[in-house]
């Protein structure tokens, strides 16, 4: 089981109470269900531990613990039980610590021997405070002697909601949770805690998490998939999007013609590759299928929108921070009706684009907000996001998650916040997390490679939230299928068989 919603603490909550007044399973039943699930994993999983020590909470995430806890011992497993608190009376978790026949021994005094195996049942996803005294010194003594960890829901200390670690937190080599993943399964530093993460069904219908509304995803196929471009086999060039990426001087081409070769990669029928005039030569040198036209200016600029109807533009890779640029950008997003195929489809700004903002972004945002403007996505790395946004970048008390929702809404854009866990968020609030990338994209000329392929999507008709989370996996997968080795010159090319696969059938 594993679907792309993610739910906070308080939606897995709501979740909870909502599948307990449907039936059929009351809070008990859904905690027994969960204990044997993470029982069945530790004994397929580690059928020769010498001991297993249940770390058990005070809390629902503890009463997880006892039904692990019994039902390991049922099945013959020396088991030890440690507590840290007592459940709640007439809570579940009591129900099922009374079930438990098992002494249960002070986290105070919890020790254990090389080679056995730790259940971590102690908070899970609602923690909202570190870890301190028993708890984190049981962290410890775990990490010192290297024992394997099972997570119960999420690995103790982690943050459900942030991924962050509060205080110190559990390594576990698996994380069973129940219904849907966390968002702090997949931000880091907590992805990293993890390890595997299996999704167990527990008797809650798919039907009562779709009543929560969640906006937050996990930023895989299944959530942009159907909205991907398929050229009907009577379309031409023009029909198929026309992207327009505006190039630096003479010495900074490389970065926009990165861009445009991922726009036509990713799908766009006409790229453009809009130089100045003491760039022309050097960009005449390297281009090919790339089209090339004199952009001194924004009458230049005007000139080009008359004649060829460009549908999408990438604006900032290797152009230099100016007052030209800021001019170049508040042009396209006067310029397009966003509706059909006559229309400007959309605007990504990247690295410089960013940046020539930072002291003045209101115009850019007023602009993005007007009626029947192109759609704005902002492609930042932690530096950039925090020249724009530095009130947002600097406070504590926001999550990433948290960061790039509100500044996609104060700039009427979609924004997305780059890294080992890109976030992608929609001005509605809706947002992805990514979490298919790889190493080998730390490397000069990727993020440009990526502005390319969201404008290729975007100008074929692909809505800006899905273009940019289809852009975001489709590199990221490209980037990992690659390799050692990888350079952002081979990143276009390696886009292709990622391409051919989401598009199955529609690709022949």
């Amino acid at each position: 089981m594993r679907t792309i919603e993610l739910l906070t603490s308080a939606e897995m909550a709501e979740v909870d109470r909502r599948a307990i007044a449907a039936g059929p399973f009351d809070g008990i039943g859904l905690m027994r269900n969960a204990g044997q699930a993470v029982a069945s994993l530790v004994l397929a999983r580690w059928p020769g531990a010498p001991r297993v020590h249940v770390l058990a909470g005070p809390g629902n995430n503890g009463g997880d613990g006892y039904v692990v806890a019994r039902l390991l011992h049922e099945s013959g497993v020396a088991v030890s039980l440690w507590a840290s608190g007592k459940p709640r009376t007439g809570s579940d978790a009591a129900l099922a610590a009374a079930e438990c026949p098992l002494p249960v021994h002070d986290l105070a005094a919890f020790d254990a021997e090389p080679g056995d195996l730790v259940v971590d049942a102690l908070y899970g996803a609602g923690l909202s405070k570190p870890l301190v005294g028993a708890d984190a010194r049981a962290v410890d003594k775990v990490a010192a002697l290297g024992l394997a960890v099972v997570a119960v829901d999420l690995p103790s200390g982690v943050s459900g909601d942030s991924g962050r670690v509060l205080g110190r937190a559990f390594k576990a080599n698996l994380t069973v949770t129940f219904a849907r993943r966390k968002p702090g399964h997949l931000l880091l530093p907590g992805r990293e805690l993890c390890g595997e993460v299996v999704v167990a069904d527990i008797g809650i219908a798919d039907a009562v998490v779709a009543s929560i509304g969640a906006g937050t995803f996990a930023n895989e196929p299944e959530l942009w998939r159907a909205a991907l471009p398929v050229p009907a086999i009577d379309t031409h060039k023009y029909r198929r999007g026309h992207v327009g990426v505006f190039s630096g001087g003479p010495a900074s081409t490389g970065a926009a013609r990165l861009s445009a070769l991922a726009a036509a990669r990713a799908g766009a029928g006409a790229v453009t590759v809009l130089s100045p005039g003491s760039a022309m030569q050097v960009n005449a040198a390297h281009l090919t299928a790339i089209m090339l036209r004199r952009t001194d200016d924004a009458s230049d600029l005007d000139a080009f929108l008359a004649d060829r109807r460009p549908s999408a533009f990438v604006l900032g890779p290797g152009f230099g921070v100016s007052e030209k640029l800021r001019d170049f950008a508040l042009v396209v997003m006067a310029s397009g009706e966003g509706e059909g195929p006559s229309g400007v489809e959309g605007l990504v700004l990247d690295a410089d684009g960013i940046t020539a903002f930072r002291d003045d972004s209101a115009p850019l945002f007023q602009a993005a907000g007007a009626a029947n403007a192109p759609a704005l996505v902002l492609t930042p790395h932690e530096g950039e996001f925090a020249r724009l946004f530095a009130d947002l970048a600097g406070d504590e008390t926001l999550s990433k998650l948290d960061k790039a929702r509100k500044a996609a809404s104060r700039a009427h854009g979609v924004i997305v916040y780059k890294g080992p866990d890109t976030v992608i968020a929609a001005p509605d609030g809706r947002a992805a997390i990514n979490a298919n990338g790889a190493p080998w994209l730390a490397t000069a000329g990727s993020g440009d490679v990526l502005g390319g392929i969201v404008a290729g999507l975007l100008a074929q008709g692909m809505p800006a939230f899905e273009a940019a989370c289809a852009a975001v996996w489709m590199h990221a997968e490209a980037g990992a299928r690659f390799g050692p080795g990888l350079i952002a010159e081979d990143l276009p090319q390696a886009l292709a068989p990622v391409l051919r696969e989401l598009l199955g059938d529609h690709a022949r």
